[in-house]
């Protein structure tokens, strides 16, 4: 549909442009629209190598209208060719199809890069035309005049209130600076209850460069081995191993290319998470341009291709991270595994991690956690307890750490029915931490699904509903058990939010339409009973109990 639409529009376009005036163009080739209609049908589906194929041999039409150009530019930039996107913008400037944000954009980042400060400055006043086409169309104008400023002038000048984005420019800028300020700035960062973990990194870099090594050390020891971000991880294991000058080979506080590379991976997250992978595609090559040897941004650009299924090229971009960085080389044959599971078979993803497992002599803490993850996925539930156990060998018997790990070999007991050692695991994680809610509504849902203490669970579902309201899992739970007890009406009002926040899980569907039927609403019941046979997460066997609720409903199920 989406395809056709763009068929449609460029038709259109086609026939107003490109046919107004027929004198004039008595040499167009229409094979040009064809080329340039697969070019962009091509980069839809991030098929960027193909898509510049297309466009490069289409570039007649770039004059006729300013998305060709544009297109053009970020099938250039999405393929690392920036010095012929630049000379294009700059050969293009002043005309009418010429006037949009990113190419301003490149222009003033080719100034930056060359140190012409004051030139990027006059292209900046040509970007302050398109700032208020979106809100990070205004971040980025407005920071990157910041910065510009700052490497004209060397001084500080607080920021534009933008929230968190304004806070880390801040330190970043301090830190351009060598400002005593710098440290205030990091640790107020990194001090918050949101997850910006990540400028830890900078921060124990900066400590580092200021001969802090103690307070380097002390706070490193601190990060969780377990569950902390790569970027952490490897700064952990370069101060265990005293390896401080590693860190000056990736980025520096006192460059200006590598500052405003942090900038814009920032902005590549943001438009990411908006599930926008072609706009942060785009930003993330700006980042690696700006800083090619900050080689651990690869992993956002693998993760945005997992989640688009282009699971060859995440493999291929796999290649690009270097075997020498410890932590990273883990990931390549984690992320890998994952790919294999999805190309080939789960099986052939098993004998995979199997014989690289062996490769690994004396594996970490994280490798035998991550291990677990893998193998409980692939539905190994025995060598997930295997890897499970000798992780809880390793930890403290009172750290929250050792509790999600319990909660998580406890799920593998009771995927494998052995209730009585999964529930000693959930009882003992409920000791470390009563509150966890996770561990909570697995109890109490597993309880549900075997008949089982009814009413307590009710108990810890509701309490595991207070601490975390907005998480569709515990609403679902909380929704079924309401569903046992045979309260419809309450069951309906919270799986349709499950619904909402969950539209493509089938057990969330099929709970839904079980309440519908026996609300009487029989069609409506079927109709989702139809939706979760067709969705890709459906097991085989839920398939056949479905297919049998849809011929008899629920009376002989």
């Amino acid at each position: 549909m989406r395809i056709l639409i763009i068929f449609i529009l460029f038709l259109s376009l086609y026939q107003t442009n490109l046919y107004a005036n027929i004198d004039n163009e008595k040499k167009f080739n229409p094979k040009y629209l064809s080329k340039y209609f697969s070019g962009l049908v091509s980069f839809d589906n991030q098929e960027f190598e193909k898509s510049y194929r297309f466009f490069n041999s289409s570039k007649t039409l770039i004059s006729k209208h300013n998305q060709f150009l544009k297109a053009y530019i970020f099938t250039l930039i999405a393929n690392n060719k920036f010095s012929y996107a630049i000379n294009k913008v700059k050969l293009s400037r002043n005309k009418e199809y010429s006037n949009f944000f990113e190419g301003e954009l490149l222009l003033i980042l080719d100034s930056i890069k060359r140190k012409k400060f004051k030139q990027a400055s006059k292209f900046l006043e040509n970007l302050s035309n398109y700032k208020d086409q979106g809100t990070y169309q205004f971040i980025i104008f407005e920071t990157l005049k910041s910065y510009n400023d700052l490497f004209i002038s060397k001084k500080f000048k607080k920021n534009t209130d933008f929230g968190r984005i304004s806070e880390i420019n801040d330190a970043f800028q301090n830190c351009y600076l060598g400002t005593p300020l710098t440290q205030i700035y990091f640790e107020k960062l990194i001090n918050t209850s949101e997850d910006y973990s990540r400028y830890k990194y900078f921060y124990l870099q900066y400590l580092i460069n200021n001969n802090e090594l103690n307070l380097a050390i002390e706070t490193s020891s601190n990060i969780n081995h377990l569950e902390s971000n790569l970027l952490l991880l490897q700064a952990k294991t370069w101060i265990d191993k005293k390896n401080f000058n590693k860190f000056n080979e990736n980025f520096l506080c006192n460059n200006e290319d590598n500052l405003l590379s942090e900038f814009f991976f920032l902005i590549s997250n943001l438009y990411s998470t908006d599930e926008n992978y072609v706009l942060s595609e785009f930003y993330l090559k700006i980042s690696n341009y700006l800083n090619p040897n900050f080689y651990f941004n690869t992993i956002l650009e693998v993760d945005n291709l997992y989640v688009n299924e282009q699971y060859i090229k995440a493999q291929n971009t796999l290649d690009k991270l270097p075997d020498n960085a410890e932590v990273y080389s883990w990931y390549k044959i984690r992320k890998k595994t994952q790919i294999l599971s999805k190309i080939e078979s789960k099986k052939k993803s098993q004998s995979y991690i199997d014989a690289e497992l062996k490769k690994i002599d004396k594996p970490s803490l994280k490798i035998l956690y991550d291990a677990a993850n893998i193998y409980k996925s692939l539905k190994n539930y025995n060598k997930a307890i295997e890897f499970y156990t000798a992780v809880l060998l390793n930890l403290k018997k009172d750290s929250e750490v050792r509790s999600d790990v319990l909660y998580r070999r406890g799920g593998s007991y009771e995927r494998m029915n052995d209730y009585k050692k999964s529930d000693q695991d959930f009882f003992e994680a409920l000791k470390i931490n009563p509150e966890a809610p996770h561990v909570l509504n697995y109890l109490a849902y597993s309880w549900l699904e075997r008949d089982y203490k009814i009413n307590e669970a009710m108990i810890m579902l509701k309490k595991a509903y207070q601490l975390r309201k907005e998480d569709p899992y515990i609403i679902d739970s909380i929704g079924w058990a309401y569903y046992l007890i045979g309260d419809f009406i309450n069951a309906e009002k919270l799986i349709i939010q499950a619904v909402m926040l969950m539209p493509d899980d089938p057990i969330v569907n099929d709970h839904y339409a079980d309440i519908l039927w026996k609300l009487d609403r029989k069609i409506q019941a079927r109709y989702f009973w139809q939706y979760v046979l067709k969705l890709d997460e459906t097991s085989d066997e839920m398939k056949e109990e479905v297919s049998r609720k849809i011929l008899n409903g629920l009376s002989n199920i």
